[in-house]
This record gives structure tokens, sequence and C-alpha cells, in this order.
């Protein structure tokens, strides 16, 4: 309670809080210029366990995030938590943050590209995922964790590939892949295994996120493609991490069937990939 005190009073109109009950809030962070040029969104859920013994679900929203860039900064939220072990570390991270993008103002990166690529383009569409957050019973899902050999040998393998049930919504097609992956290249070879079925590679979408724990620093490699549909990449890996999935990529293929659906795509995204992580 001190702390979300603290940094209402430190942030001010920047800090929003989504649902109080719930503990779910939103940060809104910038390079610190007259007029930012790089701006990102963090949005947190504070678990009952934090922060003795929890550290936040979080989710960082920005449309120029993505690939390395979102790798990076993941890592260095996930470091911050581990040497704070049991201590308050939300302004530790928006400071961090807050670095990355004064760094990136200061130095030739190009601005952010921010246009939007999806057909289909929502007003608000960056913060109604959380407002849509429903706490998930843990009895009621089973955690997935691939315990896997990250030996050489297994990195060579592709991993066993499955296949969700489809939904379809207004001649728009849903279906979720799912394979267990220990590594970066085990994540590529599936991918371009699934794009070997010439109707995977037909989709409008092929969105996609990964989480690999890394055993020796602690900390987790993830990562997340929209592949034209603005944010959707993002909140399948934030269902991911609140279903704290290791080690395991998730892909949903969307056939596009000409009506527009608006929130309700990301609903379905979501849908097809918790129901094939519980299966």
């Amino acid at each position: 309670i001190d702390e979300i005190e603290a940094l209402s009073s430190i942030y001010g109109e920047d800090w929003c809080v989504v649902d109080e009950d719930e503990k779910i809030y939103c940060i809104k962070i910038n390079d610190c210029l007259d007029q930012p040029k790089w701006t990102l969104c963090l949005q947190v859920i504070l678990p009952p366990g934090y922060p003795a013994a929890e550290p936040p679900i979080y989710q960082l929203n920005a449309p120029w995030l993505r690939g390395q860039d979102y790798v990076e900064l993941a890592n260095s939220l996930e470091e911050i938590y581990v040497q704070n072990l049991g201590e308050s570390i939300l302004y530790l991270w928006v400071e961090k943050i807050r670095e990355v993008l004064i760094e990136k103002a200061q130095s030739s990166d190009p601005e952010p590209d921010i246009k939007k690529t999806s057909e289909e383009v929502d007003e608000d569409d960056g913060d109604d995922f959380l407002l849509d957050y429903q706490p998930i019973q843990e009895d009621s899902i089973k955690i997935v964790n691939y315990i896997t050999s990250e030996s050489q040998e297994v990195d060579e393998e592709l991993p066993s590939i499955h296949h969700g049930s489809p939904i379809t919504d207004r001649r728009s097609t849903f279906q979720a892949h799912l394979a267990p992956v220990v590594t970066p290249r085990q994540v590529k070879k599936v991918l371009e295994k699934l794009y070997e079925n010439k109707k995977i590679a037909s989709a409008t979408h092929n969105i996609y996120a990964y989480r690999i724990y890394c055993e020796d620093k602690q900390t987790f490699l993830q990562d997340c493609e929209d592949d034209g549909e603005t944010a959707a990449g993002g909140r399948l890996l934030h269902l991911m991490q609140i279903l704290n999935v290791h080690n395991v990529l998730v892909v949903v293929s969307r056939w596009y069937g000409g009506i527009l659906l608006g929130p309700d795509r990301f609903k379905h995204i979501n849908n097809c990939a918790r129901n094939i992580l519980v299966e």
C-alpha cells in the first residue's frame, strides 16, 4: 500500500489504477523530452505474494516495441527482480524503462513507427485487454511446464507440434498450434515447419509468443510477434505470463473472412491459446 501511494504521488497523472481490488495498475513512461518521441505503457498485476514471494505480472505496451527490443527490456526487468528479491521493485522498473527510452531519444535510432498494420483499428484498443482481465482460479487450469533437456541433441530435434480446435466467428477462423521449446533455434524450427503447411502459410496473421526459462540466469527469454494484428502478440505473451507457462511456443493462425470483428478477435486469439495450453 505504501509503495502504491508513493508511486501515485511521484508519477501523478501518468499513474493509473485499473482495478484496485485486483491490484491492476498502469503507468505511462516517456523519455522526459518536452515533446516525447519514445513512450511506453507498463501494466502490472500485483499477486498476493508480492513483494515477498512473487514478482509482478507485467506487460510492456508500445507499438514500436518488438523483437530484440522487447527481449532486452524484459530481461532487464527480470534481472532487477532477481537482484532485489523480496523488495518493492516497481519504482526501479519504471526508472529502468525511462532510462532505456532516454537512451533511445539520445541515440540515432529512428523515431518509432506507430502506424497500425491490422485491417481492424479500434479506439483505445491498447487498454481493453486489462480492463477485461478476469482472475484465473488456480484449480481451473493445468499450468504447462515442459521440462526438456537442453542438450545439443535436443536442440537439433524438431519438437512435437500440437494443433488446437479451430474457432470460427463471422467467417474468420482462428486456430492455435503449440510446441515445447527450450532454445530460440527450436522456435525458428517450429515456425519453419508450420509455414511449410500451405494453409497455415496462407493465414492472414500468424501471431505467436514464447517463454523459455533460463535456469542458469533464473530469467525468462521471451518474445512475441503480431504479424500485422496490432497488439495481439503482446496480449498472447501476457496470457502466457499469467498462466506461468514455461518452455513453450504458441502460434495462433487467423484467416480473415472479410467481416471486422473488433475487440472480439483478441478474445478468440486468447481463447484458442488458453484451450491448447490446458489440453
